[in-house]
């Protein structure tokens, strides 16, 4: 038997600088929408990007189970659903059909497992249940804590930008009902005018973090490959997410790497519905094709914050045409032999994801280099 040569071993993909060695199978957790609202190139970018990790995994020969939860059950849609005068579960079944579209007509593919929030109350109160018997969470006034305490730490934050965090995100660190500022409901008590669920602690629903952790450990078990999301998520909820699920089952780490997408900024300033800067990817669609609004979120590292402004779509949108043009060209191949800038274009994006050295590698080779780059970034 000829030995292997380095040549041939499996392309193994890097994210973060660290190598994520698989044996067949790719377990990919992505926080997904609460469905209260439109879709904006901020949330596209981190679907964009967690369905271009597929893809690059895919055609490393892996075998990839995509979960993308549905927050349905959450404060936020709660309350925009009440002000609205409509039931929260159909506000929710509207936007969510909205939110499909856009993924759609941007090329990302839907997930294999799709877990909506409010089909999973049981296995949030199972979680609740196992945290308190480990000791890990407390029950007061029919809500049940988790005890964070050391998540802040953990997660590499001072005291003061945890707790800055966590009231931007809803945590209520200065709520007196709590051991501790950073402590967070995995159960909590419903008003009067929300839905509620039984349970052993009276009526109420879920802690948003609770309910990614319960539906991530239902759907894979303690650990995940990859746990994606947008790096605004970072803390509290991915933190948060990983410490529920490791604390109750003693698993440790939750997620063996993260693709915490950057934030896409407008002026300076988060895209956000309270900023009111929201560019809408409907919008967008109906002046531009959906390739070069990818290629817009693609053209950079995962990780970097940018601003988005229309001089950026028309340079995407002139890119995607050179890009047209370089995969129509016909390059002499020989017989036999390796394309040798296919292979440097799978290796670039096997490291980090690299789009921009890729994109190089594609526009100066031509031909079948920037086909295949095309079909890996879901541009054609």
């Amino acid at each position: 038997m000829n030995p292997m040569l380095a040549s041939d071993l499996p392309l193994v993909v890097s994210l973060g600088g660290k190598p994520l060695p698989l044996v067949g199978r790719a377990r990919l957790y992505a926080c997904g929408i609460t469905p209260y609202d439109v879709t904006h190139v901020g949330h596209a970018a981190t679907f964009v990007w967690v369905d271009t990790l597929t893809r690059v995994l895919h055609a490393t020969g892996a075998e990839v189970i995509m979960c993308r939860n549905v927050t349905d059950a959450d404060d936020v849609l709660l309350a925009t659903a009440t002000r609205a005068g409509t039931p929260y579960d159909r506000f929710a079944a509207i936007q969510q059909f909205y939110f499909d579209q856009d993924m759609a007509a941007l090329g990302v593919r839907p997930p294999v497992i799709e877990p909506r929030a409010h089909a999973y109350i049981g296995q949030v109160i199972e979680l609740a249940a196992g945290l308190l018997a480990r000791g890990a969470a407390y029950e007061r006034d029919g809500q049940v804590y988790f005890r964070g305490a050391a998540v802040p730490r953990a997660a590499g934050l001072d005291a003061q930008t945890a707790r800055r965090l966590a009231g931007e995100y809803g945590d209520r660190p200065d709520d007196a009902a709590k051991d501790d500022p950073f402590d967070v409901p995995v159960w909590q008590a419903s008003g009067a005018a929300g839905p509620a669920w039984a349970s052993p602690w009276g009526p109420g629903h879920p802690g948003w973090h609770a309910e990614c952790a319960a539906m991530a450990l239902h759907s894979f078990g303690p650990t995940v490959d990859v746990q994606a999301g947008g790096a605004d998520l970072r803390f509290p909820h991915h933190a948060y997410q990983a410490a529920l699920a490791q604390t109750l089952t003693g698993v440790s780490p939750f997620a063996r790497a993260r693709l915490q997408v950057g934030v896409v900024r407008v002026g300076g300033a988060k895209m956000a519905k309270s900023a009111g800067n929201l560019v809408l990817v409907r919008e967008l669609l109906a002046g531009y094709p959906a390739a070069a609004v990818r290629l817009l979120i693609l053209d950079r590292r995962w990780d970097e914050d940018w601003d988005y402004d229309r001089g950026r779509l028309e340079a995407a949108a002139a890119r995607l045409e050179r890009l047209q043009a370089a995969a129509g060209r016909t390059v002499p191949a020989t017989p036999g032999a390796p394309d040798t800038a296919v292979t440097a274009i799978r290796a670039a994006l096997a490291s980090d994801l690299d789009v921009p050295a890729a994109l190089a590698i594609a526009e100066d080779s031509g031909g079948q280099a920037a086909r295949v780059l095309g079909t890996l970034l879901g541009l054609w």
